[in-house]
């Protein structure tokens, strides 16, 4: 597919920012790669909200590591390529669970405080595992490294974050990132930054499905940048939608950590029977797609919008748990002694901007990291608490990697706005709907057709339906709004075709038209660029 190379103007009295490090996004990846290349330079942070405004801080059940002496990178790497369904990178995961514990180390000498037993950090299991190695911290453990990082990039005075910065576009010139338009939604006028690396830590885009457990500003703005800049996508096929969501009446849902089944909680339907047991050996303790497919199939069986978790027998959930205690308390449900409704929502993105393991992507100059980039570690289907782990090792990997490159670079904005105008014209809305109408139909549309379980008509009006979306976009009276719907719009016509492509179903990719595993035809990853 082909879209325009920029969506907006980059004006002659538009101000010039310069630094050695531009990192556009806040959230685990972004932070902890700007404390590394702290060392090396002048970094600069742009978030497109607050510092408190990351998936980072709500991830719930912890981080993933070998760090027990009865566990090991291997059993880690094995349990991961199972997740993952035929389409890991074996090399890539290898550098994940092998330098993942020094990084975890890394993150607790910053002051990353895990729970721990007679003062030994203590580990918990979570689905698909088959050793406990997830660090936490109650259930609140990406807060607690959220906080640890943002205290000691605020410490460190080589980095400087700046808020409320919207990443517009990739600047590029002959075939070179040279840092990024952005938008301060402050000031509400454009910046740009020019740096000798740009990293994209933009998250993922769980705001494309109505219901999620995403953030507000989770609508794939990096990967869409990228992706017009030229940049490769990957895997984008495959999302992931968690299985235990707090069934409410709102879009972005409260998230019930996978840490609660792997500490013994079950799932019973509607009619308060056990089901999971009949459709996986691992009964509740299934990887992520094949229960939230259950929860689904249950749900359609019983004519129900939710099943129910039920934790009162474990020992003292309220402790083990106090924050899901407490949203669930304020949500009429007291956990102790009470079922808590649950159903899926969208949750997290294996596929995104292609990377190698440096986290190089297709254009010199510019990285990507976390959950917008695709490492090849999670493959079809991501190991519960992998995610954390990758944005600390491939950040790493990134610095490394740009250690000499940036002394050797020199941009000349000139040479970049004579090379700006020449480029494809810009995107010129022409529709007359508000992009806050076309966000509400995108959202209904993704879920119903692009949602757990797909099938080829489905996905073919799903497409139809979004390329109309597309034509009827106007720019509306909310700029930031505007820019961000039409990355929503490119980020699902991606996603739209590559599902329609895969024939079959693996990890959490599933079409009811193709429901087996084809490793023959399929066992391969898909590729998308804009030409």
């Amino acid at each position: 597919m082909q879209t325009n190379r920029y969506i907006s103007a980059i004006n002659d009295d538009v101000p010039v920012y310069r630094t050695d490090f531009l990192i556009v996004g806040s959230g685990i990846a972004g932070l902890f790669t700007a404390l590394k290349a702290s060392a090396l330079g002048q970094v600069v942070v742009l978030t497109k909200k607050s510092l408190k405004d990351s998936n980072t801080g709500l991830a719930q059940g912890g981080i993933a590591a070998a760090v027990h002496e009865e566990d090991s990178p291997f059993l880690h790497l094995e349990d991961t390529l199972e997740a993952g369904a035929g389409l890991c990178d074996i090399e890539a995961v290898d550098i994940l669970v092998t330098q993942g514990p020094a990084r975890v180390r890394e993150l607790i000498d910053m002051g990353a405080r895990f729970d721990t037993v007679n003062g030994t950090v203590s580990l918990t299991r979570e689905a698909a595992h088959s050793k406990a190695r997830i660090l936490h911290a109650a259930d609140a453990t990406g807060e607690a490294i959220r906080q640890a990082l943002v205290k000691n990039c605020l410490q460190d005075v080589n980095i400087h974050i700046k808020e409320d910065k919207f990443l517009i576009d990739i600047i590029t010139m002959d075939d070179q990132c040279c840092g990024a338009l952005v938008y301060d939604s402050n000031q509400g006028r454009k910046e740009v930054y020019l740096a000798k690396a740009t990293i994209v830590a933009t998250g993922g885009a769980g705001q494309l499905f109505r219901c999620t457990t995403n953030p507000e500003i989770a609508t794939g703005d990096g990967m869409a940048a990228s992706f017009r800049a030229g940049c490769e996508l990957s895997d984008m096929e495959f999302t992931q939608f968690h299985p235990t969501v707090l069934a409410t009446d709102i879009s972005s849902r409260f998230l019930i950590s996978e840490a609660v089944r792997g500490e013994g909680a079950r799932l019973l339907n509607i009619n308060h029977e056990r089901f999971m047991p009949s459709y996986h050996p691992l009964g509740d303790l299934a990887p992520r797609d094949i229960v939230a497919r259950a929860i689904w199939k249950e749900m359609d069986k019983t004519k129900s919008d939710h099943v129910f978790l039920d934790v009162s027998h474990l020992p003292n959930p309220a402790q083990r748990f106090p924050n899901i205690y407490r949203t669930c308390l304020d949500n009429g449900c007291d956990l102790t002694q009470d079922l808590i409704p649950v159903s899926p929502a969208a949750h997290y993105m294996m596929g995104g901007i292609k990377t190698n393991t440096s986290g190089e992507t297709s254009i010199y100059g510019l990285y990507a990291c976390g959950e917008t980039s695709c490492t090849g570690v999670h493959g079809a289907n991501r190991l519960a608490s992998n995610s954390l782990l990758e944005g600390l090792v491939f950040g790493q990997r990134i610095v490394d990697e740009a250690h000499s490159m940036i002394y050797r670079r020199n941009i000349n904005m000139a040479e970049i706005l004579a090379a700006y105008d020449q480029e494809d014209q810009l995107h010129i809305p022409a529709g007359k709907r508000s992009p806050q109408q076309v966000r509400i139909d995108l959202r209904r549309i993704m879920w119903e057709n692009v949602g757990i379980i797909r099938d080829e008509q489905g996905l073919k009006n799903a497409a139809r339906m979004v390329d109309e979306l597309n034509g009827e976009l106007g720019p509306g009276d909310d700029e930031l709004e505007y820019y961000q719907v039409l990355n929503m719009l490119t980020i699902a016509q991606v996603m739209i075709q590559a599902a329609l492509w895969r024939k079959e179903s693996r990890g959490a990719h599933f079409r009811r038209d193709f429901p087996a595993t084809d490793n023959i035809r399929w066992a391969e990853h898909l590729i998308f660029r804009n030409w």
